[in-house]
């Protein structure tokens, strides 16, 4: 390792390597109790599916919040041939911090194969 001014800093061994570092975060994250974001996806997509009866195809979006987390999901609502004429519709997903569904409400619907007028958003 070494410092701004180039010289050497010995490796101080309480502090681990950077890939030891990450690895205990991630156990300390499994031991915690907390689910992590990819427990928390598939969660979130198992519920949806089981509310609206419809499977989620992606997550295209997924923050965390002051309550816990918010997604936007990918929903074929009708499969219609060919497929780039089925109708979509994003769904937004509300979690609380333990990953359990709290709401959802459809934002938008779309043909697959079209794009947004202007941007991701539509405006």
């Amino acid at each position: 390792m070494s410092n701004t001014d180039g010289r050497s800093k010995p490796h101080d061994p309480q502090q681990g390597s950077p890939a030891r570092t990450a690895r205990r975060s991630t156990e300390n994250d499994r031991t915690s109790g907390r689910p992590r974001p990819p427990e928390l996806l598939r969660e979130a997509r198992t519920q949806l599916a089981e509310l609206t009866g419809m499977d989620a195809e992606t997550v295209s979006s997924f923050e965390r919040t002051e309550e816990g987390w918010s997604l936007e999901v990918e929903i074929r609502e009708l499969a219609r041939v060919p497929d780039t004429t089925s109708l979509m519709a994003s769904y937004q997903v509300d979690l609380d911090t333990e990953g359990q569904l709290t709401g959802y409400r459809r934002i938008r619907r779309y043909e697959r194969g079209r794009a947004d007028p202007r941007g991701s958003d539509g405006r």
